[in-house]
């Protein structure tokens, strides 16, 4: 609890000089949520601002992925380190607490990297089940993930053949509450399933809803993309989550700065149901994508590609 952002604001704005170092920057973070150039002197007292806050709990508060009042947490952490951004596509920290010591969610998610690599498909190679449409199966025997699904899957289907446009937003927003709700074990194999043939495959590259949470009728540039994710807190927080734990090193034998696969899948996760919701990009492979390109990018296409490559490129991911 002592770590939590939303605990270590209340406790801040009960002390006089804490609040008032806490209500500029405050004041710092919208101005840059907004994308406002702030002038000399204003950032000169928002740097003042984050150093007076000294060793206070609130530079070291965490949130969780499924806290019940996680927007407010991000909101508190940006706040207090909403310097963190001034580097493009550099997010230096994630906010979420990390769960990757805890040794059942390692055991569980190796499995799944397995799983996805097809490391285990010859457990299936005699089962000419579906196993997307088994995975499916397992969660309608739980109330909460047929609920869930079926909430998110009626509201990304609005307007689907017809000239309605979904709600982008609320399925979003669906899909959130879909990953953050229901148990790993279920939604995990409806999202990591692993396929033998194109129907599969397709299955599973469904499972995201593409025509309404991924794909637009034409594709954006991935640098816009990356500027409405930033003005987002959730997505803002799942990114830097994503670039933490799925961090590319050529270096390294396993492709992976910090070594630890499972915690990268679960960053993955986290990212759908935000702006830059990624998904498979076919039903033939497990190639994954963000929707958008990097053509007509000018000066900035390197900076374009990075964004890109981090989920087309990615040897960690």
């Amino acid at each position: 609890p002592s770590s939590d952002c939303v605990v270590a604001e209340q406790r801040c704005l009960s002390d006089s000089t804490c609040n008032a170092t806490y209500r500029t920057l405050e004041n710092c973070a919208l101005a840059k949520t907004h994308l406002l150039s702030l002038d000399h002197n204003s950032r000169v007292r928002c740097l003042n601002a984050e150093l007076d806050l000294g060793n206070n709990s609130l530079l070291h508060c965490k949130c969780h992925r499924r806290m019940k009042r996680q927007e407010h947490c991000l909101r508190v952490f940006w706040t207090v380190h909403f310097s963190m951004t001034d580097g493009y596509f550099n997010l230096e920290a994630s906010p979420y607490e990390n769960p990757g010591n805890e040794e059942h969610w390692k055991t569980d998610y190796n499995k799944l990297a397995a799983l996805v690599s097809g490391k285990n498909c010859s457990q299936l190679a005699g089962d000419a089940t579906n196993p997307c449409l088994r995975a499916t199966h397992v969660c309608n025997l739980s109330k909460k993930c047929f609920r869930l699904r079926t909430d998110y899957a009626s509201i990304c289907t609005k307007g689907a053949g017809s000239e309605d446009m979904c709600d982008q937003r609320k399925c979003h927003r669906g899909l959130r509450n879909f990953f953050e709700k229901v148990p790993e074990d279920f939604t995990t194999r409806i999202l990591f399933c692993p396929c033998q043939d194109e129907f599969c495959g397709e299955r599973r590259r469904k499972t995201i809803v593409p025509d309404c949470s991924f794909q637009y009728n034409t594709k954006p540039n991935c640098l816009w993309l990356l500027d409405s994710c930033l003005e987002d807190h959730i997505c803002k927080s799942r990114l830097a989550d994503f670039q933490q734990n799925c961090q590319p090193v050529d270096m390294s034998p396993d492709g992976c700065s910090l070594h630890n696969h499972a915690a990268c899948l679960q960053a993955y996760m986290g990212m759908i149901g935000t702006p830059m919701t990624p998904n498979y990009i076919s039903n033939s492979s497990v190639e994954v994508s963000l929707w958008c390109t990097c053509e007509k990018s000018g000066n900035q296409k390197e900076k374009c590609d990075q964004i890109l490559g981090m989920f087309e490129s990615n040897k960690c991911l």
